[in-house]
């Protein structure tokens, strides 16, 4: 696994190494020491997927409030993603900048989001799916949103908008114009 250092404190690119044979192939998608070398967390408490019909589907952003914020360890299974990150975080010299990356099932590529950083992505493919290691639970009171589109991140979908969740669309603007 190799980690690689993105312009938001704390959000890497992991590439894995994948073991190609006549069957298909081998990756490992996580690795306690490795991670703990990198300073990133290693206790993932949650393992979540999330199917998509839809190219052009987005969903987020979504982040959680301390006590309950959370890293996230995201991969496609299936398909593609443009997966976006904003950082949440106060006092932050980046808040409220995003960054984006695209992951494919055929790159072996995962995103390592730190605490604080809100995460969404769009489909660009039909039937994509998508996985997650969490490393706290979930927490309603302390789940955030924020709009898709806001113009405050200044974010450009590379898709036309298909399907979104009513949370996601009307989630509030975070910062006001």
């Amino acid at each position: 696994m190799r980690f690689y250092e993105e312009k938001l404190a704390g959000v890497r690119i992991i590439e894995g190494d994948r073991h190609c044979d006549g069957r298909g192939y081998f990756q490992r998608t996580f690795d306690a020491k490795l991670f703990e070398n990198s300073e990133l967390e290693t206790s993932f408490v949650q393992s979540a997927i999330s199917f998509n019909h839809t190219k052009g589907t987005v969903r987020g952003l979504h982040w959680q409030e301390p006590p309950s914020d959370e890293a996230k360890l995201i991969t496609c299974l299936q398909g593609g993603i443009f997966d976006v990150l904003v950082d949440m975080r106060e006092g932050s010299p980046t808040r409220y900048q995003f960054m984006s990356v695209e992951l494919w099932d055929c790159d072996g590529r995962m995103l390592y989001v730190p605490k604080g950083i809100a995460h969404g992505y769009q489909t660009l493919q039909d039937n994509t799916l998508v996985g997650y290691q969490l490393s706290a639970h979930y927490d309603a009171p302390r789940a955030r949103r924020a709009r898709w589109n806001d113009p405050a991140f200044g974010i450009t979908w590379p898709l036309s908008l298909t399907v979104i969740a009513d949370l996601d669309r009307d989630a509030p603007l975070t910062v006001s114009h």
